[in-house]
């Protein structure tokens, strides 16, 4: 049996893309980037490719944001998060548009979380450090726009506010996610919830780069 042959059997087997092998780079179709798995004992969290039914863990898949997914930044007082710069770079919350520019239409999941288990149905994705090339930033955003409104979910620009947002388990959203300036990020996510009175929780770093 060849490598690929080898690599496809045992990547069949574990359902993950394993990190013994290279890296998958994501740039287009619908991912849900953070997507929480419960095991009967603890949480994890993985990347799921819906587009192509595979999943990965988050260090073993890379998301791209080419130079389509640059657009002028909104205007309004309301996007006064978004920076001061004339562009961002969005993957939409909305499938059309990801699809016109074949960019990624990124998604926050907790499908596969069944009701019962966690306290009040829900569970938590908290936002944790932001680096774009190795160091601090406060060009990324999470958010969803809503007619005239934004609801902004994540943001590494502030120090306390818009870094836990709730979501009810066997539950799928999708948002716009918002890049400032080209370059590499590494954005760690915690999913935490509470089972039988414990908090279980999975944090994992995802690696993002962004093109000009």
């Amino acid at each position: 049996m060849t490598v690929t042959g080898v690599a496809a059997t045992v990547l069949a087997v574990a359902g993950l893309n394993s990190s013994a092998f290279a890296a998958t780079t994501l740039s287009t179709g619908h991912v849900d980037v953070m997507d929480a798995d419960w095991d009967g004992a603890a949480l994890t969290l993985h990347v799921h490719d819906e587009t192509n039914a595979v999943e990965y863990d988050p260090a073993d898949a890379f998301l791209s944001v080419p130079a389509a997914a640059k657009t002028a930044r909104p205007t309004g007082t309301q996007y006064a998060f978004l920076g001061t710069g004339a562009h961002v770079w969005v993957l939409p919350q909305d499938q059309a548009a990801a699809t016109a520019k074949n960019i990624l239409w990124p998604g926050i999941s907790t499908e596969h979380l069944a009701t019962g288990v966690f306290a009040d149905d829900t569970v938590q994705y908290k936002l944790g450090t932001v680096t774009r090339d190795g160091a601090a930033t406060d060009d990324f955003s999470v958010y969803k726009v809503n007619g005239a409104a934004v609801d902004r979910y994540y943001d590494s620009g502030t120090t306390t506010s818009y870094k836990t947002k709730t979501f009810a388990v066997g539950t799928h959203d999708h948002a716009n996610w918002a890049f400032e300036e080209p370059g590499t990020y590494k954005v760690t996510f915690t999913v935490t919830g509470t089972v039988g009175g414990v908090t279980r929780s999975a944090t994992d770093t995802y690696t993002v780069t962004v093109t000009n």
